[in-house]
């Protein structure tokens, strides 16, 4: 993700602020460590540049602060509610008490395609975050080479059966936006 840091597009502010908005709609949650705050811009503008809507909890108003019970149920409805759910997994995330909580609700109430997995980390050929076994359930967020297309593509990958959807088809796929 650092690797996109020369960008001029990423205007990290106001893609923080407009993921956390409640009035407009929003078709991914997107589960994160609250370590990573400073490179979640990246896989928000990676979404949204292929259609997501993207919510975070981050500056959502409706969530108490220091986060409560009432925090839980408001993220428990909001996973509900939205169409995808994508985890942002970087080596961070083992430490974080909220992914495995946020993953556990949208395995339970999306099916396994709905939910994917957006590794990030430091060298390509690290992975450490393959570490927590029940993430090797879900499909993968990554970019690279796709069979019909002439340039390297942002796809959701099905590493159980080898096969490949282009990013923009995935979220595009049962993904009508919700307000929240």
């Amino acid at each position: 993700m650092r690797s996109f840091s020369e960008k001029e597009w990423l205007n990290e502010s106001t893609l923080i602020k407009t993921a956390a908005r409640k009035d407009t709609a929003k078709n991914v949650f997107l589960s994160y460590s609250s370590k990573d705050i400073d490179i979640l811009p990246y896989p928000i503008k990676i979404l949204t540049n292929h259609g997501g809507q993207v919510y975070i909890d981050k500056g959502d108003d409706r969530l108490p602060e220091p986060p409560s019970s009432e925090t839980a149920k408001i993220l428990k409805d909001t996973i509900k509610k939205l169409p995808r759910m994508v985890v942002f997994v970087t080596p961070n995330s083992k430490d974080s008490k909220w992914i495995p909580w946020e993953l556990g609700l949208g395995d339970g109430s999306k099916n396994n395609s709905d939910v994917a997995i957006f590794p990030s980390v430091e060298k390509p050929y690290d992975k450490k975050w393959t570490e927590q076994e029940y993430l090797g359930l879900y499909n993968r967020i990554v970019y690279g080479g796709l069979e019909g297309y002439d340039k390297d593509v942002w796809m959701v990958y099905d590493h159980k059966t080898n096969t490949a959807k282009e990013l923009s088809k995935w979220l595009g796929n049962n993904s009508r936006g919700v307000y929240i």
